[in-house]
């Protein structure tokens, strides 16, 4: 029986477990790996400093591509909020998935043959189906039959518009102006250009969320709060429906 015995425990030990043949199958993969490493590293000059400033490099491109790019303001049109050689940091994931541009959004966008051969920076005014005045009564926008304070990001002394103005704003486009009105050319000044002003919301790059620089200039770009009150479009073409028939 002692025998016996030590026959069965030579058995089992020269048997291999499961968990012993899945961690030797790891330690293979990750062998296999580091070896790859390895020999990217023993090519490139540097060895493996090199490759690690090129992965970062890679990630930097990629991130920039597809998540969050910075943009450089070039002119005084969106002043006081934005200002010459400001950075911003735009989100290119902020309407991929099912949102679109909000009135009060500061949005990057493409203009090739709306408004030029290059990217703009403009707030959006109007969304489809929006019908945007200048001026009330008041001398503000009006958005739907709602008038706009727009004193928190308006260039200081300037007027909502000096060119008075009546659209309904094509679905799927937008109606975009700049916070310095005075010095800035945008929808208003392509009403009669194709397109009429608008631009389509897929030529939309990405919203501007962040001021990256200079450092002293580090601020979160919120939505103004004088278009929450704004109502929809098709409200308003109710309530305008309503007032016809009464």
């Amino acid at each position: 029986m002692d025998t016996e015995a030590q026959h069965t425990e030579r058995d089992r030990s020269s048997c291999p477990t499961e968990s012993e043949e899945i961690s030797d199958t790891e330690g293979m993969e990750g062998r296999s790996r580091f070896a790859l490493v390895d020999r990217a590293a023993d090519w490139l000059p540097g060895g493996r400093i090199t490759l690690t400033v090129l992965v970062c490099l890679l990630f930097l491109v990629l991130f920039s591509k597809f998540v969050m790019q910075p943009f450089q303001i070039p002119s005084s049109s969106m002043e006081r909020g934005l200002r010459i050689g400001d950075r911003v940091l735009v989100n290119k994931l902020a309407y991929r998935f099912g949102a679109a541009p909000q009135r009060g959004d500061v949005v990057v966008f493409d203009g090739t043959g709306y408004f030029g051969n290059a990217d703009y920076i403009k707030r959006v005014v109007g969304v489809g189906g929006d019908h945007v005045v200048c001026c009330d009564k008041d001398g503000r926008l009006e958005v739907n039959g709602r008038s706009v304070d727009e004193s928190t990001f308006l260039y200081p002394g300037n007027s909502p518009s000096d060119v008075a103005f009546d659209v309904v704003v094509p679905d799927g486009s937008l109606f975009l102006l700049g916070d310095h009105r005075s010095d800035s050319s945008d929808s208003r000044d392509h009403l009669g250009s194709p397109g009429g002003g608008m631009i389509p919301v897929g030529d939309v790059i990405g919203r501007a969320d962040w001021i990256s620089w200079p450092v002293g200039h580090w601020t979160r770009l919120e939505r103004p709060d004088g278009y929450a009150r704004v109502p929809a479009a098709e409200a308003s073409d109710s309530k305008k429906a309503d007032g016809a028939h009464g």
